[in-house]
């Protein structure tokens, strides 16, 4: 026997929708058998009561009844909600149900594996991993129509299972509904949610409308008549739309504004939506003829008065908003505008959602949001355009179920400097999915992720190459250079001690011909090279060895000989005649062939590299640069007494003496 919903579904469809309809149920009841509800009762009944949510309320056809019940059948088939998509049943499926419906049976089910946690709430974040999973638009509105079924269900449910129910739907579908502009289901949601969570408040304000609803019956009429009559005199076509706030509005702004239910002024609302040609000079004439018709009847609150046509706000609204006092004394509120001004404040750059301050997604979300609002106005038609989003980031789970937003393409390495900085900089790899995986790997909305990390690990410069958020390029780059400084200093600290012992010195330009010369873009490279023994710093030594022997050669080649000393003597100049320090006996001691000194000039001794103590003129021509830039190598040097002069002054004293 087929029960009495069923029927209803498959009232208005063709044969072989039926038929197609009836073989999802057939399979859902299988797979289902013997499942029961928290009330014991079974099952089947609730995707049942979803199928003909989605067909019956919100217009949907066959396909999407066929998907509801293909999805529920298929839940139950493992324990491991991300194996949903690769069970034996739902591969079945894929053979015998066109691709669209198993498409948005594959939706559902990754909607299923969001899990909403209470700590380090962001319901933004867990919305938009709904809607990124919904390439089909039907997806996000059969879920909407579960949701619904729960929460018209959600007697049954233990006080646990209750409570977490309430919380997913205020933070995700209440929103989520608003921006589709369900607004029916947002109201009802919204309704349920204060029965559960105030009770006490809501069966008072319920009262109290219920109370107040011949009044306001009353006063539709009342207050329409005298104002038909004048538009039509004025030949303005219109259309009104009368409302009473939902007892959860009404709750809100009594929150909101510490007020009591008597003080709620637009508890009541008229609502003029004028039939004209879209031209901004004709709307705005139309909307203030209107106006000035209505406080004419009515007396006008002017401190209430919002007039977003002349200036519209910055999202695009355009109205006017005001409230008026019955000639009774109670407050009604007015909205005037257009259709085009209503077609933009439900549809356009400023949705409703968007201007009564729900929090919404990136701009680009509004299309198709938009596109699905279009869906549901086209209900009549059989097939519908995918509306894929294409969403330029990821949502990503911890262990705990935290969820993280990522830009697309990050990669291991990113979520884990998302997750800490010191824990990016100590990355080895992750467990995706359970699975081993490197710090390379790209991760995909709806993975969880569990950051592997040592404290031997340390960033290197290829962690620039595949990292994609700017917080973790910025890291590695701040830690690379911290890392290179330290390195530095030890390569500096090491270089001036070998000098030391060396006793030579290295003026910065050699410093940066020898950096240069080896590739190194800084002199902080350099001694970052020496520091981590990459470059050898016996290298400096052979450098300036190669250096100093150069200049020897080039001094041995530019020989010349001065005026002062071309007439002087220069023939049997030794070692023997020069008197140095006695710690450097056995030094070799030449006289430099640059200046050539020549016995009783002034002079002093340079240490060379090969060729000992070369003897210099004070005023040699190379004098004062090897004093300046080697004054450790400049040794003390004076004539030895030669043994003639010797002689010669005991010649002139034994003949002083006897003179």
């Amino acid at each position: 026997m087929i029960p009495r919903k069923l029927q209803e579904i498959l009232s208005d469809f063709s044969e072989s929708e039926k038929r197609m309809v009836l073989s999802a149920y057939e399979s859902a009841a299988e797979a289902l058998q013997g499942k029961m509800r928290s009330n014991s009762s079974p099952f089947i009944e609730h995707p049942l009561a979803v199928a003909h949510i989605v067909c019956r309320e919100m217009g949907l056809q066959a396909d999407a009844a066929a998907a509801t019940l293909l999805h529920e059948a298929n839940r139950f088939q493992t324990d491991n909600v991300a194996e949903l998509n690769k069970t034996p049943l739902l591969e079945s499926f894929r053979a015998e149900y066109p691709h669209d419906i198993i498409e948005i049976v594959e939706g559902l089910n990754n909607i299923s594996n969001v899990q909403l946690q209470e700590a380090n709430l962001d319901e933004e974040r867990y919305r938009k991993l709904i809607i990124s999973y919904s390439t089909d638009p039907r997806v996000i509105l059969i879920k909407l129509a579960d949701r619904l079924e729960v929460m018209r269900s959600i007697n049954i449910l233990p006080p646990a299972k209750r409570t977490k129910k309430l919380m997913e739907t205020m933070m995700l579908y209440i929103p989520l509904a608003h921006q589709l502009g369900l607004y029916r289901v947002k109201s009802e949601l919204e309704d349920i949610f204060l029965k559960y969570t105030e009770p006490e408040k809501y069966k008072e304000i319920t009262r109290k409308i219920k109370e107040t609803e011949p009044q306001r019956e009353a006063l539709v009429e009342q207050f329409i008549n005298p104002l038909r009559e004048k538009l039509d005199r004025e030949g303005i076509r219109y259309t009104l739309k009368a409302r009473t706030k939902s007892p959860y509005s009404i709750w809100r702004k009594m929150q909101a504004q510490q007020i009591t239910f008597d003080k709620v002024y637009d508890l009541f609302a008229m609502r003029f939506i004028i039939d004209c040609e879209p031209d901004h000079k004709l709307e705005e004439a139309l909307c203030w003829k209107v106006y000035s018709l209505v406080t004419e009847e009515y007396t006008p609150d002017t401190k209430r008065l919002r007039d977003w046509i002349s200036k519209p706000r910055d999202n695009g609204y355009e109205s006017l908003h005001t409230t008026v006092r019955t000639k009774e004394g109670l407050p009604v509120e007015v909205q005037i505008r257009t259709t085009r001004m209503d077609y933009i404040a439900e549809k356009g750059n400023a949705a409703h959602w968007s201007y009564k301050g729900i929090k919404g997604g990136k701009s680009h979300l509004t299309d198709w949001l938009n596109q699905v609002r279009d869906l549901m106005q086209s209900c009549e038609e059989e097939k519908y355009e995918h509306a894929s989003l294409a969403l330029d980031e990821l949502l990503v789970y911890t262990p705990t179920g935290d969820l993280r937003q990522l830009h697309a393409g990050s990669t291991v390495l990113d979520f884990a400097f998302e997750i800490h900085s010191k824990l990016g900089l100590r990355c080895t790899g992750a467990r995706v999915n359970g699975k081993m995986c490197s710090i390379r790997e790209k991760l995909h909305t709806g993975d969880v992720v569990e950051i592997i990390s040592s404290k031997n690990q340390k960033p290197t410069a290829d962690w620039l190459n595949f990292v994609v958020s700017s917080k973790a390029r910025s890291k590695i780059k701040q830690k690379l250079k911290e890392e290179e400084n330290a390195r530095a200093a030890t390569g500096k600290e090491l270089l001036a001690r070998r000098l030391k012992n060396w006793k030579m010195v290295i003026s910065d330009g050699e410093l940066w011909t020898l950096a240069r010369r080896n590739r190194f873009g800084t002199l902080n490279e350099f001694f970052g090279a020496i520091g981590n023994s990459q470059f050898d710093v016996a290298l400096v030594k052979d450098f300036l060895v190669h250096k100093m022997e150069t200049e020897t050669a080039a001094e041995s080649t530019t020989e010349t000989k001065t005026p002062e000393t071309a007439h002087a003597d220069r023939s049997g100049i030794e070692s023997g005649d020069f008197l140095i320090d006695r710690k450097l006996k056995g030094v070799d001691l030449k006289p430099a062939k640059c200046c050539t000194p020549a016995y009783g000039d002034p002079i002093f001794g340079f240490l060379t590299i090969r060729d000992g103590i070369k003897i210099h003129r004070i005023n040699c021509p190379n004098a004062a640069r090897l004093r300046e830039n080697y004054p450790y190598r400049v040794i003390e040097v004076s004539w030895k007494p030669r043994s003639s002069e010797k002689d010669g002054d005991k010649g002139d004293t034994h003949k002083r003496r006897q003179g």
